[in-house]
């Protein structure tokens, strides 16, 4: 298992693999404790550009604007929030009643509801306006 804490960058580019999520943040810190007190994922690396953020074998990473400088999907975020407008990002195996009561009412998009997919599911509003679904199977 991968130290998130200790190892270098290019190594861990180098470890990625399947499909990664990177999320441009106007405050990681903000982010961050949203994922790990709502969500109840880990926190690794945290600092005020970046952290990486885990959730069983899946790794997400939080970049600040600054670390997108030249990159040239800054130019295209816009001034005024929400961010994460038409993203939804699905946390299997999350107990949705549990996120919604430790998440801030106005954050609440979709209380927890069983789906005809098979899914009890709900979603929360993050700070920066990305929209996570904490779901588990009926």
């Amino acid at each position: 298992m991968m130290d998130y804490e200790t190892i270098p960058a290019d190594e861990f580019g180098r470890a990625l693999h399947g499909i990664g999520v990177n999320l441009v943040c106007r405050d990681v810190v903000a982010m961050a404790a949203f994922l790990r007190d709502v969500l109840g994922l880990a926190v690794h690396r945290l600092g005020a550009d970046f952290a990486i953020v885990t959730h069983g074998q899946m790794v997400m990473q939080l970049h600040s604007d600054a670390t997108y400088g030249a990159h040239p999907l800054l130019g295209l975020l816009p001034e005024n929030p929400p961010r994460g407008a038409g993203a939804q990002i699905y946390l299997f195996g999350l107990d949705p009643d549990a996120a919604v009561a430790r998440a801030a009412p106005d954050m609440v998009l979709e209380a927890p509801a069983d789906k005809p997919h098979g899914l009890r599911e709900a979603t929360i509003l993050a700070p920066d306006g990305y929209a996570f679904s904490p779901a588990r199977a009926v």
